[in-house]
């Protein structure tokens, strides 16, 4: 698929830069026009471990989520800042209507560095007290963004 006259990657494209990333390293899942990719992060040398699934459907947009450690019971009866969903956690990453992810961007260039500033910040939450997120951004309600990514995707699509 055509975007602006960039060919789209597919998920099996996608799945290829994944497993060639030395920065990235994990395990993946090609089905039926789906990629799920595990892998864990780090965000500093001091921080604790967390386990992360990419998940993207052909033609759609790529969602994070943190699987291991359960950041609601980390952030102790607070709400999680900066994210779609509490549980399972789905980390906000980027404005899709800003267009700053494209269906040409290479995943691990792109939502999986930002996953790794998202942590970051988190982490610095967790420090801080839970009284402030330092990270930036916007946060539109999840389902007006879905809807308005899927009827931006249609246009393109032609």
């Amino acid at each position: 698929m055509r975007f602006g006259g960039r060919q789209a990657l597919s998920v099996a494209q996608q799945m290829l830069h994944l497993r060639n990333s030395a920065i990235y390293p994990g395990e993946g899942t090609l089905t039926a026009g789906s990629l799920t990719w595990r892998f864990k992060r780090r965000p500093t040398g001091l921080s604790r471990e967390y386990e992360l699934r990419l998940a993207i459907s052909e033609g759609g947009v790529p969602r994070i989520y943190v699987d291991r450690p359960d950041l609601v019971l980390l952030a102790e009866g607070d709400r999680l800042p900066h994210v779609y969903k509490q549980r399972p956690t789905h980390l906000c990453l980027y404005l899709p209507s800003a267009r700053e992810w494209q269906p040409w961007d290479r995943l691990d260039q792109t939502v999986l560095p930002w996953a790794d500033i998202w942590l970051l910040y988190f982490e610095d939450w967790l420090a801080g007290g839970r009284n402030e997120w330092r990270g930036g951004g916007e946060h539109p309600d999840s389902d007006t963004v879905a809807s308005r990514e899927r009827r931006r995707l249609r246009r393109a699509m032609g």
